[in-house]
Order: structure tokens, then sequence, then C-alpha cells
């Protein structure tokens, strides 16, 4: 007998090919519109963000604005079902390391429209020269 999802978000995983659903398909979610840069995808050459090119730099104060603007951007284009209400940064190392986090409202059936709020998720956020990862949690912290 087929199994029963209730959760409306619900995909494969990327590490496992198990199903993944709920607030953890959309860090995957995010995970993935993050690593992807603009033009990478054939027949989808708009999916992604600008972050991939922001890789690589060193990252400074100056520069903390712009990671900003694609992170926010990109959610706000390519993830309906989280919205962001506050990002703060951890860390700027000097080795160019940006750490911060992402408060916002899970909304598990924005992509049907329905813009109801479940409850608060965090993203923690690690830049590095090498790449970016991130990791969901419930609540604010």
């Amino acid at each position: 007998m087929a199994q029963r999802y209730t959760s409306p978000s619900v995909g494969m995983n990327a590490a496992t090919g198990g199903v993944l659903e709920g607030w953890p398909h959309v860090v995957q979610s995010l995970q993935d519109i993050f690593t992807t840069r603009f033009g990478a995808r054939i027949m989808h050459e708009w999916y992604g963000s600008f972050v991939p090119n922001l890789l690589g730099r060193n990252i400074t104060p100056r520069e903390v604005t712009p990671w900003f603007a694609a992170v926010t951007s990109a959610i706000e284009q390519w993830e309906p079902r989280y919205r962001v209400t506050r990002i703060q940064i951890i860390d700027v190392t000097r080795t160019g390391e940006l750490r911060f986090f992402l408060e916002g409202e899970y909304r598990p059936r924005a992509m049907f429209g329905d813009f109801t709020v479940e409850g608060a998720r965090r993203i923690d956020a690690y830049a590095r020269r090498d790449g970016v990862r991130i990791e969901g949690r419930e609540g604010r912290a």
C-alpha cells in the first residue's frame, strides 16, 4: 500500500534518495538555491542565486550587504514557504568567513497560495571561500 504524506512540502532527499517532507525539505531547497549559479540549469536558466558569484571573495564588512541582498532576494524569488523577518551577523572572520542567521516564518502551503504561518524557523548559514552550508531549526534561538 502506498504511503500518504500529510505535509504539502514533499520531495526527494538529495543525499539519500529517500522522502523528505516539511521544514527539512525547505532547508534542502534553500541549500540548492544558494549553491546554484544563474544560468547553470538548462531549461531553468533563471533558477538559482547570486550567492555563488560571491564565493571566493574575501568577506569584509563591506561585502556583507551584497551577501544579504543575494540571500534574501533568492529566498523571495524561489522559496515562498519561507519569509525572512530578521537577518543577523554572527561573525566575520579574518580569514574571510561569514556566519549569519536568518529568522523567518515557515508557510508550508505557500506554493498553493495559502500564506498561513505555521511557526518561526531559524537558518544558520556559514559562507566560506569553498561554499555555503546552511542548517535549519524550528523556533527562534
